[in-house]
């Protein structure tokens, strides 16, 4: 048969391009799951190391305003004491505290070189800070506020996630549809080939165009290659961000085409930022913390009043035991402290100031960074519109130069010019399609308004 052993290589080609498509990674057995963007989202939120981080970092800030707390009550301790000693006023004063004494213990003898006598003590202590001159309660406050600034970083923390999670999963759309474009192409030229194959038997075209559209299929095959790689990686980038170690093959089910431009101005997004973002009212509320710090370190001139009181059962052997309680208050009052005070509270003004000026510069980076995700995303969506317009013209380009090759009236350079000017238009549309996403997703994450049901 004329050109046999062409038409069977050109169909085992086929086959193996089409294989995909009807038997998907059969190779390795992994079937393809079907993923939407809301449900990675979901799982990163729900698995991602980074959220769990943060959530044990709220749970911290809890754990201590409960312990600042609990200097508005009393402490109660108990401990058993074993002693034994030798010494005069020790074991004169054991055996008071033990009812024991007798007369021949004011012997001097005794008195002088005592025995070794042994002493159980058990005792119950009781202490109670009833005014701190404010410290307690201002610590308090503090403890409250960290609690809400770790909730804040938490939602930062639970957008940067989404972000990265959403950016990987535009990233696997982009290479799935990278292959999709090769395969195009692919068929394209292979369809082109069959063209010139049957020109150069006609003898109207020579050996070099059926060669140089040979060499493009195989340039096209070791890009398609390239391409599934690509799909392998976005895969691997995927499972991480979702916080997941076993290794799964993904369909993506939501798709790159689906696209919302962006609503509002750029002075809307600028204030939405300035209003929304999580990090940078946890910064304000460190102020305020800082602030509050200033009035604790005063507080520290004030007086200290304290309740104490004991419970102690002294015994020798446990046989015979006495029992005694004591019972006070003490107030103190620091009159000096070598300065160490009042410089607290200069540190405390310095780390006051330091923190609203870290706040001033937060909010123009917010600004510019707002403006920056605001425009890139207004460019972006710009180029789509562009990018379509060139995907049509480039088609239309092929086909009037496929004409006019297959007339004679062009060689197979322009023929080939014609087919990479369609492989690359179509690859920037869809690329314009996931900058304008990936942008999208940095103006949400901008603005702080980033969330779970972000499409």
């Amino acid at each position: 048969m004329n050109g046999g052993p062409y038409f069977r290589r050109r169909l085992c080609f086929l086959c193996w391009l089409l294989l995909p498509f009807f038997a998907p990674h059969a190779a390795s057995g992994e079937p393809l799951l079907s993923l939407t963007l809301t449900e990675a989202i979901q799982t990163a939120v729900e698995n991602n190391p980074e959220m769990t981080a943060a959530e044990s970092q709220v749970e911290a800030a809890q754990t201590r305003a409960r312990q600042v707390q609990s200097g508005f009550y009393p402490q109660l301790s108990f401990s058993e004491t074993f002693q034994q000693t030798t010494n005069p006023v020790g074991a004169f004063g054991t055996k008071l505290n033990q009812a024991a004494i007798t007369r021949q213990d004011f012997a001097p003898d005794r008195l002088n070189d005592p025995e070794a006598i042994n002493n159980f003590i058990t005792a119950l202590n009781l202490d109670w800070s009833l005014y701190s001159g404010g410290q307690t309660r201002i610590g308090l406050a503090q403890a409250r506020e960290n609690i809400q600034g770790s909730e804040l970083m938490l939602k930062r923390t639970r957008q940067h996630v989404i972000a990265k999670t959403a950016r990987t999963y535009v990233g696997l759309l982009l290479a799935h549809k990278h292959v999709e474009v090769i395969r195009q192409a692919l068929e394209t030229a292979q369809a082109n080939l069959a063209m010139v194959d049957s020109r150069f038997r006609g003898g109207f075209v020579v050996k070099s165009d059926l060669l140089r559209a040979q060499v493009r299929i195989a340039e096209l095959e070791q890009e398609l290659l390239t391409a599934e790689s690509r799909i392998d990686i976005a895969e691997a980038m995927l499972a991480a961000s979702m916080g997941t170690s076993e290794r799964l093959r993904y369909r993506p089910a939501s798709a790159l085409e689906h696209c919302r431009q962006v609503d509002g101005d750029r002075r809307h997004w600028i204030e939405k930022a300035l209003s929304e973002r999580p990090d940078l009212e946890q910064l304000r509320l460190q102020e305020a913390i800082a602030e509050k710090e200033i009035d604790k370190t005063r507080a520290a001139h004030l007086p200290d009043v304290n309740l104490f009181g004991s419970y102690e059962v002294n015994s020798e052997d446990f046989s015979d035991t006495a029992d005694n309680y004591s019972v006070g208050a003490m107030v103190r009052l620091n009159l000096y402290s070598g300065h160490r005070l009042s410089a607290q509270t200069a540190e405390a003004r310095a780390t006051h100031r330091r923190i609203g000026a870290v706040i001033n510069n937060m909010e123009l980076g917010v600004q510019v960074e707002a403006e920056q995700a605001f425009l890139e995303a207004k460019s972006a969506w710009q180029r789509i519109g562009v990018a379509e317009k060139a995907v049509d013209q480039a088609e239309e380009g092929l086909r009037i130069v496929k004409n006019r090759y297959n007339s004679g009236l062009l060689t197979i350079v322009g023929l080939l010019d014609a087919e990479v000017s369609l492989q690359q238009a179509r690859t920037r549309h869809f690329r314009a399609l996931h900058d304008y996403k990936v942008s999208r997703i940095q103006l949400a994450l901008a603005a702080g308004v980033l969330d779970a049901d972000f499409q």
